[in-house]
């Protein structure tokens, strides 16, 4: 069966979930109510055209912690952070966030459930009830321990380098553009403390559908819940999943079952994209993978490069700034997920999508099961057009089931497409995430940059 809309039963669980809260709400920059009727007027008469583009396992501290903006909530701005080398010995040696030169991590970070598990709450299999019930807080101290169980001929210090350190300004030129110019969100999180497939599958259904790892179903055309894509078709909007993955992995839209049997076409070359956007003949919605997970790919998973993934964005931006639709396009830039790389700011609770839950053996060889209750870690996302707000930080949304101050996620993507194009909420996730139509505005912008800044290529991590 397919994932539908809230049930009565999961609409009461909903609306008692515990939900963590952080700085105040801001105020609307062009003062819009999100989700109100003026609103949504607005972003239907200002954007036809959506771009998106889902990067690779990066954390906001880790992107951005350099960046020196008063309004982000990074390193730069509240001074180093430290982890213990061991989360059993809170006391002991610990080593802490600092400015790096790795522009590709040889050592990929896990990024599993039970590996976020140890990295967020010090313990691989955490009690949920507990959780759930605010007597176990996530403190993000494991993130060393965690590096130096995965790869136990590293140093301790090389651990630390490679998941605590972050970037400054001069390596990370293009995302430093986004911020000065366009909308930052200061706190967004992946859909779940997890892997690249299951939260890229949630970004696009509100639900991973129970999995919680990069199993055969992403490969198979396996998955059996609603998407955008199918979604966007019922309404007659038109799209495209431009595929960068060169054969190495199925492109996001063959993750289900519908595509495959439905909409094989729509998925085309990447290079198709730039041609489209500069010639004028963007679909309405725009879906873009990116090359992944090793030397020469542009998605900054690792060992990717960080300057080969701004390259990719200033490509990106470049085309849709210089193309004819410039005036009608938001284009949206974020990540799948947190890629196991450390951040400062712990993950909130969150709506289930649905009833569904996953199990997974730890590396200690305990059984955990997660009820996809929470959501994952934090991540860079910018919002980009000519009507958004040049140099705002976002703080917190607004949730349209009960009108508390919370996060932004993944699926507030979903929110704001529903309110755009009519599209049904999929999932309890999605009518629980704060939308972001309310920073559309309404008059378009005439300063935004007609290029953005060329990455320098930097020292690899060892």
């Amino acid at each position: 069966m397919k994932a539908n809309a809230t049930t009565a039963f999961l609409g009461l669980l909903a609306s008692t979930v515990p939900l963590a809260k952080g700085p105040p709400r801001d105020q609307p920059p062009f003062g819009f109510k999100a989700g109100s009727h003026e609103s949504v007027a607005n972003l239907k008469d200002k954007i036809k055209h959506v771009v998106w583009v889902l990067l690779e396992n990066r954390s906001f501290d880790n992107i951005l912690g350099g960046v020196h903006n008063s309004r982000l909530d990074n390193p730069a701005n509240n001074g180093d952070v430290c982890n213990p080398l061991d989360v059993t010995d809170p006391n002991g040696p610990s080593l802490c966030t600092r400015v790096k030169d790795f522009d590709s991590v040889a050592n990929d970070p896990d990024h599993g459930v039970t590996g976020n598990n140890l990295e967020f709450y010090g313990q691989f299999a955490p009690d949920n009830a507990a959780i759930q019930s605010g007597k176990l807080v996530a403190t993000n101290q494991g993130f060393i321990n965690k590096q130096t169980i995965s790869y136990p001929t590293i140093t301790a210090d090389t651990a630390a380098a490679q998941v605590m350190g972050y970037y400054d300004e001069a390596e990370v030129p293009t995302m430093v553009d986004l911020v000065d110019e366009f909308t930052t969100f200061n706190y967004w999180f992946s859909c779940i403390p997890g892997p690249t497939n299951p939260n890229r599958a949630c970004a696009l259904s509100g639900t991973s559908d129970g999995h919680g790892s990069n199993d055969n179903f992403f490969n198979n055309a396996s998955i059996n819940v609603n998407s955008i894509f199918e979604a966007a078709s019922a309404k007659d909007i038109s799209w495209l999943n431009y595929d960068g993955t060169n054969g190495a992995f199925a492109p996001d839209a063959l993750f289900y079952s519908w595509t495959e049997a439905n909409a094989k076409s729509n998925i085309v070359p990447i290079e198709n994209f730039f041609q489209d956007a500069y010639l004028g003949v963007l679909p309405q919605l725009s879906y873009l993978n990116p090359s992944c997970c090793g030397e020469n790919t542009n998605s900054m998973h690792p060992d990717g490069n960080v300057s080969y993934g701004q390259i990719f964005v200033k490509q990106i931006y470049d085309a849709v700034r210089q193309g004819p639709h410039w005036s009608d396009t938001l284009l949206l830039i974020t990540y799948d997920e947190s890629g196991g790389f450390h951040d400062h700011v712990p993950s909130p609770l969150a709506v289930r999508p649905d009833n569904k839950t996953y199990t997974e053996k730890a590396h200690d060889g305990e059984t955990y099961t997660f009820e996809f209750d929470r959501l994952g870690g934090r991540m860079p996302t910018f919002l980009v057009s000519g009507y958004t707000p040049k140099g705002h930080v976002e703080n917190m949304g607004t949730n349209p089931a009960t009108g508390a101050v919370e996060a932004y996620s993944a699926t507030s993507v979903l929110k704001t497409l529903g309110l755009l194009w009519d599209i049904e909420d999929f999932t309890p996730r999605v009518s629980n995430s704060p939308s972001f139509d309310h920073l559309i505005g309404t008059k378009l912008r005439n300063d935004a940059p007609v290029t953005l800044t060329v990455p320098r290529p930097f020292p690899n991590a060892t």
